[in-house]
């Protein structure tokens, strides 16, 4: 491995390390078109350095996980813009590449921490570009569900990340979806869930029962990630309270509130994380900090910052 070998578990066993930011928001920070229902995915197709580039920013930056553009990509989400099965599946197992191509480039650049590579497997909800990864209950079987995270993963395995990022969860029934999908993957993983408040996911169960099916799964870590910045603090406590024995991550976005109808971000939001914020984090039980939708190589290094700091 291209920088300092080390494992999930190791990561998150040493704590008090940084996760990359948003991709996609980052990529728009930089003039690139992600209209359409693609999304960040469109460019894995049209220009796959600028994601690569974006990959290697956040390296640079300190962080020790760059996570793959296949949140949004999907067989059918490519075909339905013209691409076969089999290029679609190139597509999935290009995004991996890329974080592993970035990781070789700052460390060719004297980047030398741990940079694990993650293949983001992102909601259902995200595939359908109408912000029902916010919601969750899409009105569609388990069955469909298990079928879904199943294609995906794999040709995100066969593509051999470090691990995977089962992201941006909304609600314990596709939660249920991916650990049947998971069965007979030998692959190391953690899921984290958006969240509507400090107690609760976007759909509305105890986040204590989400950390409970994480850990009866045999998951590495639980995580919370596109959630307000505000709500951090509760959720981890939570967490640590109910399962004291599972390692936590947490990248929350920059406080905006997503239109999934307009695809654009409401509100007043922050470019960097508070870094007591971040500090409370990492001393309330999480092992690794990042962030999402908004924020970008700044925000991370605000974080490196802090966690080296301490």
């Amino acid at each position: 491995m291209t920088g300092h070998p080390m494992t999930l578990a190791e990561l998150l066993a040493h704590g008090d390390a940084a996760l990359d930011g948003g991709l996609a928001s980052e990529l728009e920070s930089r003039g690139h078109d992600l209209t359409g229902t693609l999304w960040s995915a469109r460019l894995l197709a049209e220009d796959p350095e600028a994601i690569r580039d974006v990959h290697t920013a956040y390296f640079l930056a300190g962080a020790s996980v760059g996570i793959s553009a296949s949140y949004q990509a999907s067989r059918a989400g490519f075909e339905r813009h013209g691409l076969g099965a089999d290029e679609a599946d190139r597509m999935l197992a290009l995004s991996v590449s890329l974080v592993r191509e970035a990781r070789a480039v700052a460390a060719g650049r004297g980047s030398h921490h741990p940079m694990l590579v993650a293949a983001s497997v992102g909601p259902y909800g995200a595939t359908l570009h109408d912000g029902s990864e916010y919601r969750g209950r899409y009105g569609v079987s388990h069955g469909l569900l298990v079928d879904f995270h199943r294609e995906r993963l794999e040709v995100l395995v066969h593509a051999r990340p470090d691990f995977l990022a089962i992201e941006t969860i909304p609600d314990l029934d596709e939660a249920r979806a991916v650990v049947e999908a998971l069965k007979g993957f030998a692959a190391a993983a953690w899921m984290s869930f958006s969240c509507a408040d400090d107690a609760t996911t976007c759909a509305g169960q105890p986040i204590e029962d989400a950390a409970a099916l994480v850990a009866d799964a045999g998951l590495a870590a639980i995580g919370i990630n596109c959630t307000k910045p505000e709500h951090v603090l509760g959720l981890v406590g939570r967490i640590r309270a109910a399962q004291p024995g599972l390692p936590v991550v947490v990248y929350p976005n920059a406080g905006r509130v997503w239109d999934g109808e307009a695809s654009v971000w409401l509100g007043d939001g922050t470019d960097l994380l508070p870094r007591t914020a971040v500090r409370s984090w990492f001393d309330a039980g999480a092992s690794l900090v990042g962030g999402c939708c908004g924020l970008g190589p700044d925000a991370v290094a605000d974080i490196v910052a802090v966690a080296t700091s301490a």
